[in-house]
């Protein structure tokens, strides 16, 4: 029979070697959990490297896989129209992607049902809307710079060119006139616009914007002809929702015989228009999609590895976090105070001190008359979802050139 200092001696033992295996599972799982391991990754993309979007996420891309080498394998699918999305990210699947970015607006629905289909895959929809919206998916992630920002920036540049071409004789108050090229009539391009001519206005009071839709994000000849039409018809500024150099084009040349500028998206565009485009604002995706793949190196969930404003499986932030940024100004075609307005404006979004949405202005909803939104009382822009939800047209300022 064994002694009692037997006994407890045993008891000692077995508790420590019950504790040393415990502590030993304990740190492989949390050294598996944090291991870095080799992935896969795909990009869906709507146009190439030759159109300004696209090209930034090539970029990205590019820098990524240098940065990556050896431990990321990247795919990529260009010029992809988005009702043959599905097709491209079902090709994605079969190289093995473990993580996929759709990367145009069109590709949401397809991308998410996809998800849903492959639950161990992640997929991060750029643009998109749907990522709370049920069926809520652990794999399935959208995200989006608060664009709205730059566009605002990008229009108080137009309004101080605008004004010094008023107070200099070249155009009268009621020649302030701004032409949009959209792509479609979704809430991201309506609350561009609208973002960028409220900057405008805190200029040029009197200006009023004209838009035309292209209903294609990438057609060069229609963005440039339209581009054309509207400085023909008295527009003094031509800004865009439009992934190619058209209208910046269309500016350059127009101005042999009319007082026109241009302000660009995605690229600078002054190499094109060197006498004529005065701005560019973009956003930057690198912030998320650098950080997204390190998450599912790291078996980490997304919304926790991405800084940025957080709304379930969607994210977005802004100048803030540098996901925005104002490109380039052509410093020969504007006045010299026109920095240091960028950079106090900028600090004001930085410090959460600017609401654009918000004045002595009615909104109507395009497709319901009788739906409309008093800007008096402020809207809000990006407060539940990274993608821009302003859909009203401001009255008597906005027109829709068919």
């Amino acid at each position: 029979m064994k002694t009692t200092k037997e006994n407890v001696f045993i008891t000692i033992t077995v508790s420590l070697v019950v504790f040393l295996i415990l502590l030993l599972s304990h740190t492989i799982s949390e050294n598996i959990k944090g291991k870095k391991k080799t992935i896969s990754v795909g990009f869906v993309y709507e146009g190439d490297a030759s159109t300004p979007y696209t090209g930034n996420f090539i970029q990205i891309q590019k820098k990524l896989e240098e940065e990556f080498e050896g431990k990321v394998k990247f795919y990529s699918i260009q010029n992809v129209s988005e009702k043959d999305g599905s097709i491209a990210i079902n090709e994605l699947i079969n190289y093995g992607c473990n993580l996929i970015f759709t990367t145009s607006y069109g590709y949401l629905d397809d991308a998410k049902n996809f998800a849903e289909k492959y639950p161990e895959i992640q997929f991060c929809q750029a643009t998109g809307d749907n990522a709370n919206k049920a069926p809520i998916l652990n794999n399935y992630h959208t995200f989006m710079g608060e664009i709205y920002q730059g566009r605002y920036v990008a229009g108080i540049v137009a309004g101080i060119k605008l004004k010094e071409l008023i107070d200099e004789g070249t155009i009268t108050a009621d020649q302030a006139k701004i032409g949009y090229i959209g792509a479609y009539p979704y809430p991201e391009v309506i609350s561009g616009y609208t973002a960028f001519l409220l900057g405008i206005l805190t200029k040029v009071p009197q200006a009023k914007m004209e838009v035309k839709y292209t209903n294609s994000w990438n057609n060069f000849s229609i963005e440039k002809r339209y581009a054309a039409e509207m400085i023909d018809n008295g527009c003094v500024i031509i800004s865009q929702h439009s992934d190619t150099i058209g209208p910046a084009i269309a500016c350059e040349e127009k101005s042999i015989n009319h007082v026109v500028f241009h302000v660009g998206y995605n690229q600078s565009m002054i190499d094109v228009a060197p006498t004529t485009s005065i701005i560019s604002t973009k956003i930057n995706w690198e912030p998320y999609i650098k950080k997204a793949i390190m998450a599912v190196m790291e078996n980490k969930k997304i919304e926790k590895a991405v800084k940025g404003n957080v709304h379930g499986n969607d994210i977005g932030a802004g100048f803030d976090l540098d996901w925005v940024q104002i490109i380039e100004t052509n410093s020969f075609l504007l006045p010299p105070e026109t920095q240091s307005e960028i950079e106090n404006t900028i600090q004001l979004f930085k410090k959460n001190k600017l609401q654009v949405f918000k004045g002595n202005y009615l909104g109507i909803n395009p497709d319901n008359q009788y739906d409309y939104y008093n800007l008096s009382t402020g809207y809000e822009e990006n407060k539940t979802q990274s993608a821009p939800s302003f859909y009203y047209l401001l009255d008597g300022y906005i027109t829709i050139v068919e």
